[in-house]
Order: C-alpha cells, then structure tokens, then sequence
C-alpha cells in the first residue's frame, strides 16, 4: 500500500496521532555514526547488531516475565554487540550509551509536529523506551512543546507489541483504538498496532517488507514529511461550485 492507496475513510476525521519513539523519530543508528572515528568499517555492522538484539531481548524478557527497563536492555544489548566485535573499551561504551540516551531526531521531526501541533491534533510517543530516554530524546530535539504524551512501556511492566502496551494510549487520551492514529517505522510494531485496533500508518524509510503478521496499517509512507498533508481535514467546498 502506498500513501495514494490510502484507506482515507479510515483516517477521516481522527485527531490524535501517537508515533513510535526509536526508528520512527529518532535515529537508531546515530550513536555509531558519531562514533565513526573510534569504530571506523564497524560502525554500520555495530549499530544493526546492536538494534537487533536491543529488540530480541525485549521480546525474551517479556516471554520470560523478567522485565527490566529500556535503558538496561540497550546496555545489554550493547555489551553482546562490542563482545561480538572484539571491542573492550569502557570510555567507547560509555560515549555510546550517552548518545544514545539523547538520540538525534530525522531531519524532518520537528517541522511535522509542529505541523500537526498547528492543525491541532494531540500528538504523542508510545514507546519501549523508559521515561527518562523518551524525555532526554524529546529535550534533545527540541521537540517537548509539541507533544501532549510520553507513554512509557514501563507503565505495563511488558514490552510492545503486547497488547498491554497500546492499552496505555488508549487509558492515557480517553479514546477507543480506533479513534487513535499510530505511527511506526518498525514492520512488527505496525503488526501488533494494527492487530489491536489502531489505525496504523507505516514509515517505510528504508523500503523493505511488512512480516507476515496479522495487521496491516491503513497508510504507508517513505517519510514522516508526508504525514501532516495525509491527516489533513479535507477543505469543505460551497455549495454550487
């Protein structure tokens, strides 16, 4: 599905928008990249590694019932990837771990919140990560005025995609599933999204595929630029022109 395939009736007349934090706003890979002149050709292959297992391990932890935060998974996470690389280095982890703590947001964040902030609509963050992560990216780019909610997986004790999770944006802006617009650059977080009964648009920055999950997003995108015109409240047009 493309933006011009859009379920338009779907999205008609919803003004609450909930994006996804890591992948959709914020840059995953912007820690290594800032680190480039210490990881030199590893840098790429470190921040994949260290992204997918940042994600396995919260899977694990919530199949396993042993949940801790976002912050302690990420450094877990890291630990397995530099251990991978060969990398013993307290100073590198450390610098890693702190710019990951404030992750730099695309380019286009800002503008697109300020937009939907305009046409108001409520906008907010879902997100594995913990509070204190959300507001240290959100300070980061600028961006805290331009959000009513930072939702914390924290609150459910339980990582996305439990349903337990998107729960707490329902509880938190009073509306049915439905009535709420999720936004995520992350195919199996568009899945669970979807499969709850939010009404899911997918950042398809990097092309790929959606999982063969049940749930599918009503929108698909290749940036957030594109959203504010998607959620854009038709123009009336006067009767007889």
């Amino acid at each position: 599905m493309t933006a011009a395939a859009t379920d338009r009736e779907a999205l008609a007349g919803l003004r609450t928008v909930v994006f996804d934090a890591y992948g959709t706003l914020f840059d995953v890979g912007a820690a290594s990249a800032c680190c480039r002149d210490r990881l030199g050709d590893q840098a790429d292959a470190l921040s994949v590694l260290w992204r997918a297992k940042q994600l396995e391990y919260t899977w694990l932890r919530s199949l396993r019932g042993d949940y801790v935060d976002f912050w302690h998974v990420t450094g877990e996470a890291l630990d397995h990837a530099m251990a991978t690389f060969g990398l013993d280095d307290a100073l590198l982890r450390s610098r890693l771990m702190e710019l990951y703590f404030a992750l730099r947001a695309y380019p286009e964040v800002p503008g697109v919140l300020h937009d939907l902030k305009a046409a108001r609509l409520r906008t907010g963050i879902l997100s594995n990560g913990s509070v204190s992560m959300l507001v240290g990216a959100v300070q980061s780019a600028g961006v805290q005025e331009l959000l009513t909610e930072i939702i914390s997986a924290d609150a459910a004790g339980i990582y996305k995609p439990h349903p337990r999770v998107y729960e707490l944006a329902v509880q938190r802006f009073a509306l049915p599933a439905e009535k709420i617009v999720f936004v995520s650059a992350n195919a199996w977080d568009v899945a669970g999204a979807a499969r709850f009964g939010f009404r899911v648009i997918w950042v398809a920055r990097s092309g790929g595929r959606l999982d063969r999950l049940p749930g599918e997003p009503v929108a698909t995108i290749g940036s957030l630029a594109e959203l504010p015109a998607l959620l854009a409240e038709p123009v009336a047009v006067a009767a007889g022109q």
